[in-house]
């Protein structure tokens, strides 16, 4: 049975009302922060769509940064993944997520798949605040919330449009530039002369080895602020770039 607020918040999902639904899903869930992660394009690329609050927007960029967590182990199985406590993890479930999660402030995740196939439309993701356990009646929420989430895609109202975001939600937060990783690792390619999946490689651990968001770092390759070379731990930047920022 769910509650008359997730009631309210799953008749919505086919309504093009304004604002960003992250907020109310989070409030519903009683949940630390909501992510709501489309995969788009030909690479399928996880793209947040709606976070909430600020935390989610940089835990999604973690994940992403780092390849690892429940979130594309949710991706990767087309399953939920439930860890509201992530201090009971096993570390080596997940070696570079679960410190950086910790420093985070992330204390326990809940990823639920939406969408038919493998891999997913996408992967729902619910933070906990580590104290109150993915109970039943929080479960079944973010279940049927999932499900809501797949009958609005298959509908259309969470249609493809352009580079992937679906017509008529807002964009993705400011903090997230997945583009911008694509063009870097082209960018990385060509100086380099690696393939595309070395170079990506490369550019994670660039991002990895100096705590940076993965979008903060592509954006810096893409305006030639930063450069590749082939001694990969000597990359270096601005105006110490050996052809002045120019390609």
């Amino acid at each position: 049975m769910i509650s008359d607020g997730m009631a309210e918040v799953l008749h919505r999902l086919h309504l093009d009302g304004p604002g960003d639904p992250a907020p109310a899903w989070a409030r519903v869930l009683g949940a630390e922060g909501v992510a709501l992660t489309l995969l788009v394009g030909g690479a399928r690329t996880p793209e947040p769509m709606w976070c909430h609050p600020e935390l989610s927007v940089r835990f999604e960029e973690l994940q992403f940064t780092l390849g690892e967590g429940p979130g594309p182990d949710t991706i990767r199985t087309c399953s939920a993944v439930l860890e509201p406590v992530l201090s009971c993890v096993r570390r080596d479930r997940w070696p570079a997520l679960l410190p950086a999660a910790a420093k985070l402030g992330v204390n326990g995740v809940c990823c639920f798949p939406f969408g038919l196939g493998v891999p997913p439309a996408g992967a729902l993701t619910v933070l906990c605040d580590g104290q109150r356990r993915m109970d039943t009646r929080r479960y079944v929420a973010a279940s049927a919330l999932a499900a809501a989430l797949t009958g609005a895609f298959l509908d259309g109202d969470l249609r493809r449009h352009g580079a992937g975001l679906a017509v008529g939600v807002p964009e993705p937060p400011s903090g997230l530039h997945r583009a911008a990783v694509h063009q870097a690792t082209g960018i990385i390619s060509v100086q380099l002369g690696v393939p595309l999946q070395e170079a990506h490689l490369r550019l994670r651990a660039h991002a990895y080895g100096s705590e940076r968001p993965l979008g903060e770092v592509a954006e810096d390759v893409v305006a030639r602020r930063l450069r590749f070379r082939d001694d990969f731990d000597d990359d270096v930047s601005g105006p110490h770039m050996p052809d002045g920022g120019k390609r």
